[in-house]
């Protein structure tokens, strides 16, 4: 039965005032229910801490907080004894609120910017985004947290709550995200980076997820922290696969996160006021714990990133038109926008092993010039002047090259270049780096500690593309036996081309990182973050340059393709390579959950 109210409610969960509903009907029963249970178990727990206290469990990772014993023990001043149950600490709405949501939920409020440096891509503006990456695990991970919440309580396994303190929790968890995530999407109306809806910020799959999440480490986060590591992990790869799978900015997902976030535990301290000690099933296994115990931690990070600011390659000996066009191939970077995913396990609470996943997005300044230079270029290239021709052999090819005939009638050929499109893939340079090493902790306070770290690992660049796609009518240039342009006709057949005219790559390669970090545990398991990370690696930059692709399906001499007089289309082809160290510097803050 309780399962079943449960899926009910997980499934209306935006629907605030059901959960109150069933609140006011369960509530009755279950605390009734649960006083009689209490006598024996009050009665019990006086004769047992009476004796001694609760000293750390064997099913637990962390010590618990102990409750002082009342007034019937036998010895004040005995030595703590092995409890078989973890000590049931008294409720403390403070104590659970982190307001940690707040502040990413800001971050991704203040990242709305960057949508500045992209296009949204929607009919007539001629531009796509990010990748070709699609997934549909994102539409699954979303409710991790939940589904392993409610697997541990069916298996038995103990958690925070009683079943009927954590369905309230839980469908409060889904109805004030539900409502925060609505109410600001249909307000904000933001679109999509594929252009399909303008419900963009926030992102609803990473609301779901990090809600899930936060009911994971509320109800489970006290018996293992690796509970909570799992949450939020699985979450914030739902987030990345929403980006990667061009649903949403890097903003949204952060938005949704932090409004997740802010769900579960506005939820659970509404829960806590209403059924104050009652349905507490298990304490917090934190105690009062900070960065001077041992310091591993799960951090989900922002920054701003500085560095390497350009590319310049000297194209100009390859273009057919002959303006200035080198200051525009110099391509400079504005600041980057980084998030990452990272982790470390502390041996002591000086030194420990772990890992980060960071992407960093980059946004070309100017980069709408190439799409200048691409169109001067492509019109270059059909002058007739590009051909040597005599003043009477170029009134022959420009009248050629035109439109022949009456659009709709027998006869019509549209123009040789009728139809010239400018599509920008990306305009953006976007790192993808995993790393491993070494990190380090040095304890400052109670409260403060002072870190830094020596990675090494891969770093991925993301190809950087202005792509064309030009129509129109193919021509055959018609010569007498000494070679004389003597007539351009159109064949009645049209050509449709799409290619990659102008491309910038990276080649994969190992880069190195440190950084250092202040970290302040304002919580018995959560803190904050100010670090400044440096990582620097070695690439090759390659510029491709392919004007020309189109010429073996739009122009033939005298019937003859251009691929049949010898030609291929690498010899329209140009590369120009460079290779650079890459300096990166990132500041930024991050949430941690300290296990």
């Amino acid at each position: 039965m309780a399962l079943q109210i449960y899926m009910h409610y997980m499934l209306c969960g935006y629907h605030f005032i059901e959960s109150l509903v069933i609140l006011h009907f369960i509530l009755p029963y279950f605390l009734n229910s649960f006083m009689k249970l209490s006598r024996l178990s009050v009665a019990f727990a006086m004769l047992v801490y009476g004796v001694s206290l609760p000293a750390q469990t064997a099913d637990s990772l962390s010590s618990v907080s102990p409750v002082s014993a009342p007034s019937l023990s036998l010895d004040q001043d005995a030595d703590p004894a092995p409890s078989a149950t973890p000590t049931v600490r008294p409720y403390k709405v403070m104590d659970d609120l982190t307001f940690v949501g707040i502040p990413v939920f800001a971050a991704g409020a203040l990242a709305k910017g960057e949508k500045r440096a992209f296009r949204v891509n929607q009919p007539g503006n001629n531009h796509t985004l990010l990748t070709s990456f699609k997934t549909r695990i994102d539409d699954y991970s979303q409710f991790f947290g939940p589904a392993m919440a409610t697997g541990l309580k069916l298996a038995g396994v103990e958690g925070r709550s009683n079943w009927p303190r954590y369905l309230v929790s839980a469908g409060l968890s889904y109805a004030f995200m539900g409502a925060f995530v609505n109410s600001i999407k249909y307000t904000a109306k933001e679109m999509r980076p594929d252009g399909s809806t303008a419900n963009s910020w926030p992102s609803g799959h990473t609301a779901t997820a990090f809600v899930g999440a936060t009911i994971l480490h509320k109800e489970y986060g006290s018996r293992s922290p690796w509970f909570s590591v799992a949450g939020y992990g699985v979450a914030t790869a739902t987030g990345v696969m929403r980006v990667l799978n061009n649903r949403h900015w890097v903003s949204d997902v952060l938005s949704g996160a932090g409004i997740g976030i802010m769900s579960g535990e506005l939820a659970y301290a509404l829960s806590d006021l209403i059924f104050k000690d009652y349905g507490l099933v298990r304490g917090c296994s934190y105690g009062n714990r900070m960065t001077l115990d041992k310091p591993s931690f799960f951090a989900i990070s922002m920054g701003v990133g500085l560095g390497s600011r350009n590319l310049d390659f000297d194209m100009d000996s390859y273009f057919y038109d002959e303006g200035d066009t080198d200051s525009r191939f110099n391509l400079k970077f504005g600041a980057s926008t980084a998030v990452s995913a990272e982790g470390a396990y502390f041996f002591n609470k000086y030194i420990g092993v772990g890992g980060r996943l960071r992407v960093n997005v980059a946004p070309i300044n100017g980069w709408d010039g190439a799409v200048d230079i691409a169109n001067d270029e492509i019109n270059a290239m059909f002058a007739s002047d590009v051909f040597g021709f005599t003043p009477a052999e170029q009134v022959i090819y420009d009248a050629g090259i035109n439109a022949q005939g009456t659009p709709g009638m027998a006869g019509y050929s549209p123009a040789l270049v009728e139809k010239l499109e400018f599509n920008i893939k990306s305009d953006h340079l976007s790192e993808f780096a995993t790393d491993l090493g070494l990190y380090f902790s040095l304890p400052l306070t109670d409260h403060l500690a002072l870190g830094s770290k020596l990675l090494v690992g891969r770093s991925v660049m993301q190809e950087v593309d202005l792509n064309v796609t030009i129509f129109g009518g193919k021509r055959n240039l018609v010569s007498d036996d000494y070679g004389n342009l003597t007539a351009v006709t159109a064949s009645g057949e049209t050509y449709d081309e799409e290619w990659d005219y102008l491309t910038v790559s990276a080649n994969n390669s190992w880069k190195f990182g440190t950084g250092i970090s202040l970290t302040y545990a304002y919580k018995e398991n959560y803190a904050f973050r100010l670090f400044c990370d440096y990582d620097l690696s070695r690439k090759k930059y390659t510029m491709t340059y392919n004007p020309g692709s189109y010429y073996f399906e739009a122009v033939s001499f005298d019937g003859i393709n251009i691929s049949d007089l010898g030609f291929s289309p690498e010899d329209f082809i140009e590369r120009e390579s460079i290779r650079k160290f890459r300096h990166t510097f990132i500041f930024g803050g991050s949430f941690s959950v300290l296990f």
